[in-house]
């Protein structure tokens, strides 16, 4: 089990939701908790917790590498920073699709890479993913968004093999593919059949459960386990499933059209 008395822990999108709930969660194992996250309204209030806090816009690959530089060693990252643009794929405006590109995937891996080189010298580290039920299974109405989670689940599994083929092997992986948190992220949308809302704080402490143990996958509710198995299913099978639990109709809402 990993000790995370006296390790840091830097947590991106921090300073809400989440990745604040795992920060209090690391917190209680003993950890220094750094938070990245653009929102400085909210920085303060972890500030006033005892984190430390620094805006920066981890979609700016400069910015990332600066911030980095004036960083200590990192015992665990947290790519957690995520946004998401509730319509269908053509319904999004270009910036829309960009945004959530830079944030929820490219940001994983400017802070992946300015990261890990120091888990490496060290030879021991963690990195946590935030991806989602939607990276393991496309959800009408998040198609960007489920993209950039499917990316995400990749980089990480692709990241984990090329650091076991190096011989890192004291650099632990963790995934997190929940499905919708109660964070305020999708207010107007209802979860399918037997997926309730998941409570940040319940969620944070499996995650942090799963670092300790070196587990690669945390995955919540227990349907989202049963993905794989219903991807396995002939297609109109599979897609009878999803319109019976109200998968294909649990986002609801329209973004702006298209620029």
């Amino acid at each position: 089990m990993l000790d995370l008395n006296g390790k840091t822990a830097l947590i991106t999108g921090g300073a809400g939701g989440l990745g604040l709930a795992t920060a209090r969660a690391f917190a209680r194992e003993g950890a220094t908790i750094v938070l990245w996250d653009l929102d400085q309204a909210r920085g303060e209030k972890a500030l006033a917790e005892g984190f430390r806090f620094k805006a920066v816009d981890v979609a700016d690959p400069a910015a990332v590498r600066a911030a980095a530089a004036e960083l200590g060693p990192v015992d665990v990252l947290m790519n957690n920073a995520g946004v998401h643009t509730p319509g269908d794929l053509l319904e999004a405006n270009d910036g829309e699709v960009m945004r959530q590109l830079g944030v929820n995937l490219g940001s994983y891996v400017w802070c992946a890479r300015a990261i890990l080189p120091g888990m490496i010298e060290r030879g021991s580290g963690h990195l946590v993913y935030t991806a989602s039920a939607a990276g393991l299974l496309g959800v009408p109405g998040m198609a960007v968004y489920s993209a950039t989670k499917h990316a995400v689940v990749g980089l990480a599994e692709s990241v984990r093999m090329e650091l076991r083929r190096a011989g890192h092997r004291g650099i632990g992986t963790t995934i997190v593919c929940p499905s919708f948190i109660d964070t305020g992220m999708f207010p107007d949308n209802k979860p399918p059949l037997f997926t309730p809302w998941l409570k940040p704080e319940a969620l944070a402490e499996k995650i942090v459960a799963a670092v300790k143990a070196d587990r690669l996958y945390v995955s919540e509710p227990a349907m989202v386990k049963l993905i794989p198995l219903l991807k396995a299913l002939p297609r109109p099978v599979a897609d009878a499933l999803c319109a019976l639990t109200g998968m294909d109709r649990s986002l609801r809402g329209t973004s702006s059209k298209k620029a």
